[in-house]
């Protein structure tokens, strides 16, 4: 079978299917270890048959539900190859503009200063790693609760070259509990609240880690939690840096303003228009 019968046939039955038709493309991107411009270039050459095989088990798997990053074993994020599996939730193009964000207010907060990070929240180590590869005065430390978590986010750190300190624990319990202040303090926490969990779309419900999803009745127990931790460990100048969902952004500001009155709170909206960060700095 050409390359090109295979990609009509796939993309036809993932439409049918109810899935996105495009994952059969970036399914023979994978297979064939070429980019977009690559797979067109090979259009007419023939799938061997254990390609063929393997492009028919991600289609039924994706079928199923399975998100197609866990079927390949990576995701892209801010131009880098980030390794995921079920233990992590899938890296998302909305956090980039979060990473966009921190780098600008962190520059000009901080300037040439050597600036003490923490990532609350490994997952695959996407923020983490971005920050501290993207800015060399960013020395990030970042935490999970989940083992398994911290393992895939070291394996990328290694594959990528970035150096990252890795703590077992709990949100800024390491921090609190040996006295260590940060000047800069970024999270993208579970922040969906029980009630929409089970309408989301199973590719996302029944296969990433409800652990870093779900936050309670209203989806924001993790800012909550924060807000009595945060002036614990922060110095007189920081940046606190969120991502949020929906709706949330004023809430957290507010929650933000109230915390830290003589600070700055700010929602920012992503490309798409949504309320997605909130920052609060303090120039002291």
């Amino acid at each position: 079978m050409k390359i090109v019968e295979a990609l009509i046939r796939a993309s036809s039955f993932l439409e049918e299917a109810g899935r996105d038709k495009n994952a059969g493309e970036l399914f023979l991107c994978h297979l064939l270890h070429v980019d977009r411009t690559g797979l067109l270039l090979q259009f007419q050459q023939p799938l061997t048959e254990e390609q063929q095989k393997q492009l028919e088990y991600f289609i039924e798997e994706h079928k199923k539900g399975v998100p197609l990053q866990y079927l390949i074993g990576y995701e892209y994020f801010y131009g880098r190859k980030f390794m995921v599996n079920k233990e992590v939730l899938i890296p998302r193009p909305e956090t980039e503009e979060l990473i966009v964000e921190i780098l600008r207010r962190g520059e000009k907060l901080f300037s040439n200063e050597s600036i003490q990070v923490a990532d609350i929240g490994t997952g695959s180590g996407a923020i983490a790693i971005t920050l501290a590869l993207e800015n060399s005065n960013f020395h990030v430390a970042t935490v999970d609760i989940a083992q398994a978590s911290i393992q895939v986010a070291e394996e990328n750190a290694r594959r990528l070259g970035a150096s990252i300190e890795f703590i077992h624990g709990d949100l800024l319990q390491p921090f609190i509990q040996n006295k260590r202040k940060l000047d800069m303090v970024v999270s993208n926490p579970p922040y969906i609240p029980e009630s929409d969990y089970e309408q989301l779309s199973e590719v996302v419900k029944d296969y990433e880690p409800e652990r870093a999803l779900v936050a309670g009745k209203d989806g924001l127990d993790f800012y909550r939690r924060f807000m009595d931790e945060l002036p614990l460990v922060v110095n007189e100048k920081f940046l606190i840096s969120f991502e949020v969902g929906a709706g949330q952004g004023d809430l957290v500001r507010e929650m933000l303003e109230k915390t830290f009155p003589d600070a700055q709170s700010e929602v920012v909206y992503d490309i798409n228009g949504k309320d997605r960060m909130v920052f609060c700095q303090n120039f002291s």
